[in-house]
């Protein structure tokens, strides 16, 4: 995909944006983010134990609806809302892009998401940006307002057990999650980039004593 030039000073905003932030975080809470991470004890989610997913179309239905509040809860910055939708057991995962890392990703239980919520001064590194190779060292709360942004979402089209859009970085979910339920949740991109800061993001179910809880979110957006 050739970018347009438009899109090449829409990129490069970004990244100098993106640059002077980080550079502003780490001179202000210096040593941050190393300390907290070094005394977080975040679980380790394991791959392919979960029961098979429900296909019904009710069932979709009432997933859909699921994902819709939880994304609704996102885009109000309302993230206390989805604790009670987080997997008792395997917690909630985040990855930053399609191609999800269970070794380096963020695995949250509901008590750890609650409580850095609370303390919303302790960093953690997410992942590395895309082109810069640079670590995304944020607060939960930033992430999921910066980097998840919900709202970004609300006129999405919406497609559930389907993989209707994508980008090109492999999407190895199912791989990791090959009994989950899926609801995934894209924005075409505006015109004044022609469509390449579409965006989307997929919320990852699975089933636990009868009841379907969030396992992950995982966004994608436009790659180099």
């Amino acid at each position: 995909m050739m970018p347009s030039s438009r899109f090449n000073v829409f990129q490069s905003g970004i990244c100098k944006l993106a640059t002077a932030a980080c550079l502003t975080s780490i001179l202000v809470t210096t040593g941050c983010s190393s300390s907290a991470e070094s005394s977080v004890n975040l679980p380790k989610q394991q791959n392919g134990n979960s029961a098979a997913p429900i296909v019904s179309d009710i069932s979709q239905q009432t997933l859909k609806q699921q994902a819709l509040r939880i994304q609704r809860a996102l885009a109000n910055k309302d993230f206390t809302r989805i604790i009670n939708d987080i997997h008792p057991t395997r917690g909630v995962r985040f990855s930053m892009y399609a191609y999800v890392r269970p070794e380096t990703d963020k695995v949250f239980s509901r008590e750890q998401f609650a409580q850095y919520l609370q303390q919303s001064k302790i960093r953690f590194t997410w992942g590395e940006r895309d082109g810069s190779g640079k670590p995304l060292v944020i607060p939960l709360p930033e992430y999921l307002e910066t980097w998840v942004d919900g709202d970004t979402y609300n006129n999405a089209s919406i497609s559930v057990n389907e993989f209707k859009h994508s980008g090109n970085m492999i999407n190895n979910l199912k791989d990791i999650y090959p009994n989950s339920e899926v609801v995934e949740f894209y924005y075409k991109g505006s015109e004044e980039y022609e469509g390449l800061d579409w965006r989307i993001m997929r919320l990852v179910f699975e089933e636990y004593q009868g009841k379907r809880y969030l396992v992950a979110i995982v966004n994608e957006q436009w790659t180099v």
